[in-house]
This record gives structure tokens, C-alpha cells and sequence, in this order.
């Protein structure tokens, strides 16, 4: 049973630590704008120092007041039931963005919490609403932003009620494929900062199964597994497993699963 976290290290008050106004890197800017737009952008946006693995960035129920960008590192999102019980929500990798589930109302329905040394941009949400009605294309890029995070869940639900436990593990990983090679990382060759455990978490799984599953991946040769290191080795044959209806989409923004 998860014990549910308290405001013991958060990160508004990481280390003691003052944010600053950042220069913002493609890779981990999730907005595509044009020069004078973009400057704009980083008017408003914050970032925050290095977090240790285990700071919350926030927590269900806090205030709404920002969307965020994983600059590094990685996060999962939670919930925690009335039994104290976590069910994650979902892990964002650098260039994603985080909290949007927050817009619309006041408090945020998750919790966010780092698995590892993380920084992230902070967007305070007033002041990008406001920029993003001067800014057709920072409308048009949020809006879509919050699309991809409806699909994801509705994609989650198929996930949950109709696959296998082997189809599970195998659309989990040929989509972290995906969203590291959209942000230029290999599609190959990546490291899985989440536990065995949370995987099983969040793919409605037992850790043994998930274990049991890697071991057998393994075997087929779909993957080689070196502590948190994976290699895919087919793409296409691990695809394929995942019983998904079409091969992994290339385009940019098409792997939604968090």
C-alpha cells in the first residue's frame, strides 16, 4: 500500500534553489514558433534547478498554476486512492510536457514526481493563455498538445480492457521507441529510468509478470535487456506482438501512450 507523499521536498523548494529564465534548447521546447514568438515565450518561462529523483513537482489535489516541459530526466504521474493505494498515470521523457490534465480546473488531478535527477520548464498557465490568443500557432500547438493527452487516455483504456499481459509489454516499449525517436534519440537503443514495478503499475501487471515477459522477449531475441538498458532488437517483429492494428507511426506526435 503506497503511503501518500507530503510536501517534504517539492520543486518550489528543491535545494533551496532560485529558478531562472532559461535558454531554451529545441529539444526540450514542445512549442515550434518563430523567432520574435518564441522570445516572447521565454518571457514567461522559468526554469527550475536539477531535482533529486523523488522531488514532486506537484501533487494531486495542489493548485493549478503551471504546465510544465521535461527539460531532462523523467517523471511519472500518479494517483493515489482514498485506500492509499498509487496507480500511474503515465512517464514523460524529455520535450514532453506535463500537467495539462490540470487545465479547465483548479487543482491538479495527479501527482507528478521525478524518477530520476530531472529539470523542468516552468509555463505559468495565465500568463500562456494570454500569449497564446496574440499567437495563433502557440494556440494551435497547445490545443493539440491537449488532443494528443485525451488520445493518450482513451488509447491507455484500450491498452487496459483488451490486451494481453505480452501485447501490454510490447505496445509499451515499441511506443517509448517511438517518443524517443521523435525527439532524436535512438529508437533502438534507450534507458528505462521507471522500476520493473512501476511498469507493472502502470500497465495493470504483476512485477513478476512483467520480469517473466522481458525474460521471454529476450529469448525470442525481440530484445536484449542489460539492467535498465534495452535494446529493441526488431522494431517490427516486437510490433507485431503488440497486436496493434497498423506499424509504429514515424510522423511526429504519433506515439501517445504516457
Amino acid at each position: 500500500m503506497a503511503e501518500k507523499p507530503i510536501h517534504t521536498e517539492s520543486f518550489h523548494n528543491a535545494n533551496g534553489a532560485q529558478r531562472a529564465r532559461p535558454s531554451i534548447g529545441l529539444s526540450s521546447q514542445p512549442f515550434a514558433l518563430e523567432s520574435t514568438d518564441a522570445d516572447k515565450l521565454s518571457q514567461i518561462v522559468e526554469a527550475s534547478p536539477p531535482l533529486k529523483k523523488g522531488t514532486h513537482l506537484f501533487l494531486q489535489g495542489d493548485p493549478f498554476m503551471s504546465i510544465f516541459t521535461v527539460r531532462a530526466g523523467t517523471l511519472k504521474t500518479y494517483t493515489v486512492t482514498n485506500e492509499g493505494e498509487e496507480q500511474i498515470t503515465g512517464f514523460y521523457f524529455p520535450g514532453e510536457v506535463v500537467a495539462l490534465s490540470g487545465i479547465g480546473t483548479d487543482h491538479h488531478p495527479v501527482s507528478a514526481k521525478t524518477l530520476e535527477t530531472t529539470t523542468v520548464l516552468e509555463y505559468p498557465y495565465i500568463q500562456l493563455e494570454a500569449l497564446a490568443s496574440q499567437v495563433p500557432q502557440l494556440r494551435t500547438q497547445l490545443t493539440n498538445s491537449m488532443g494528443k493527452e485525451i488520445r493518450a487516455e482513451l488509447q491507455m483504456m484500450l491498452l487496459l480492457s483488451k490486451k494481453t499481459a505480452e501485447q501490454r509489454v510490447a505496445t509499451f516499449l515499441c511506443k517509448l521507441s517511438d517518443r524517443f525517436k521523435q525527439r532524436g534519440y535512438s529508437a533502438t537503443v534507450f534507458r528505462l529510468s521507471m522500476s520493473r514495478n512501476e511498469i507493472g503499475n502502470y500497465l495493470g501487471l504483476a512485477v513478476e509478470t512483467v520480469s517473466r515477459i522481458f525474460t521471454r522477449f529476450q529469448k525470442q531475441q525481440l530484445i536484449n535487456v542489460e539492467g535498465k538498458e534495452i535494446e529493441i532488437v526488431s522494431l517490427e517483429d516486437l510490433f507485431q506482438v503488440s497486436g496493434d492494428a497498423k506499424v509504429c507511426d514515424e510522423s511526429p506526435g504519433s506515439a501517445d501512450y504516457r
